[in-house]
């Protein structure tokens, strides 16, 4: 039922994680990517591996967002998918956190959607409509401990996606939110050594929800494949939680 032949995306933070999974499906069901990242080497492996276009991209830099957007209508001719999955998380409170800290967290997890999303909206605007797709997390439905500036950018992310998707709906852009939980990624093992903790324990921590697993990359990245094509185009505005049941 998912066919994306034809389809032009951008995936940022696709060096590894959600955002490689993602592009690799993506590539599986036809669609042409771009993967942007901040690391070119695992970018350029990545990228390789699924068929794609590397971008070496900072998505909190207005230029590099361009040259990534640019890359993708000079090779592709436009965008019709873009997933915003870059993200960072810093472990602390409020009074932990530093301010430098603080802008960090924002401008890669917020920032980032705002650039990427104004770029490419009026090639979408043009091509007849397009699905962006952000990446929220089960921190931006219900808020977690010592872990307030991914928590509030995640919230954000998650209200910015309905808004979006009002403003952008009449040009046939559909907006939507994909809310991960605990995910097998090395974001979630650098999270167990910003807390002092084993990995292995972590993770048999996070693994305690109702499907008694962790989430795969490919789990959140079979999502982002639905919500970028057409079997999923009634669907806008949607806060899609994939979590194992673990915010239910």
């Amino acid at each position: 039922m998912i066919d994306l032949t034809g389809k032009r995306a951008i995936v940022t933070g696709a060096a590894s994680g959600i955002g490689r999974a993602t592009a690799a499906v993506l590539s599986e069901l036809g669609a042409s990517v771009v993967l942007a990242d901040l690391d070119a080497e695992k970018g350029e492996e990545a990228a390789k591996e699924t068929g794609g276009t590397f971008v070496r991209c900072d998505v909190s830099r207005r230029e590099d967002c361009e040259a990534a957007v640019a890359t993708a209508v000079e090779r592709f001719g436009g965008v019709d998918v873009l997933f915003n999955n870059a993200g960072i998380i810093r472990r602390s409170t409020v009074l932990e956190i530093t301010e430098e800290d603080w802008d960090l967290v924002m401008a890669v997890n917020i920032k980032s959607v705002l650039l990427l999303s104004r770029l490419v909206i009026p090639h979408m605007t043009a091509n007849g409509g397009g699905s962006i797709i952000n990446a929220g997390s089960g921190w931006g439905i219900k808020g977690g401990g010592q872990a307030v500036s991914y928590c509030a950018s995640k919230g954000a992310v998650v209200n910015m996606t309905r808004a979006m998707a009002i403003d952008h709906g009449p040009e046939k852009i559909r907006v939507n939110c994909v809310c991960p939980g605990d995910t097998a990624t090395g974001m979630l093992a650098d999270e167990a050594a910003q807390l002092g903790e084993s990995a292995d324990a972590f993770y048999d921590d996070a693994a305690d929800r109702p499907l008694g697993r962790i989430g795969q990359p490919r789990d959140i990245a079979q999502t982002v494949a639905f919500l970028a094509s057409d079997a999923s185009a009634f669907v806008s505005g949607a806060v899609i939680a994939v979590d194992g049941a673990g915010t239910a």
